[in-house]
């Protein structure tokens, strides 16, 4: 297994996700239901751990979509499993694990937004500004990061890394 260079500690990513939560929620105000849109497979552990931070109603949902061949973005999008329950009039947050090119988050959110959701927002663990081809509302931010390949906290390397409870850089991948 090749080194991996710790770059953001598990309880940093902790502390910011507590934050993250406690936003949403007062965005959304006390009592609304939060649907929250995971897009895997790397969004599943932010989800779960956005999710048991959340204080009053919280579901959600998964949705998976491929763009990436390897290392590199494709910039072709497509559904690879959809939602399985309807977001028509509800309080929706689409959960990423990171904001690259911006080309597949705004496929999704064109297509959720279609689905005529009350509110449709994002909150993404790492957002890589350098790299946005398109601008895409993120209105939750996580970490705001340089172009570098980043694994662990559910993102991955040829599927290897996501168990790890921290982010980090794999050494000679970046």
């Amino acid at each position: 297994m090749s080194h991996v260079r710790a770059f953001l500690s598990q309880a940093e990513i902790g502390a910011r996700v507590t934050a993250l939560a406690a936003e949403i929620r007062q965005d959304a105000g006390p009592g609304v239901p939060v649907h929250l849109v995971g897009v895997l497979k790397g969004a599943f552990i932010f989800l779960a751990d956005l999710m048991r931070q959340m204080d009053g109603p919280v579901s959600c949902d998964f949705i998976a979509v491929s763009s990436y061949a390897g290392v590199k973005s494709t910039g072709q999008v497509q559904i690879l499993k959809d939602l399985g329950q309807s977001i028509d009039g509800r309080y929706v947050v689409i959960v990423e694990d990171i904001v690259d090119t911006g080309l597949t988050l705004a496929y999704l959110q064109e297509v959720l937004r279609a689905r005529a959701p009350q509110s449709l927002r994002t909150a993404c663990l790492l957002s890589k500004p350098s790299r946005r081809k398109v601008g895409v509302p993120v209105e939750y931010i996580g970490f705001t990061i340089d172009d570098r390949f980043v694994v662990g906290y559910g993102l991955d390397f040829d599927e290897q890394y996501r168990h790890l409870p921290f982010i980090g850089v794999v050494q000679g991948v970046e």
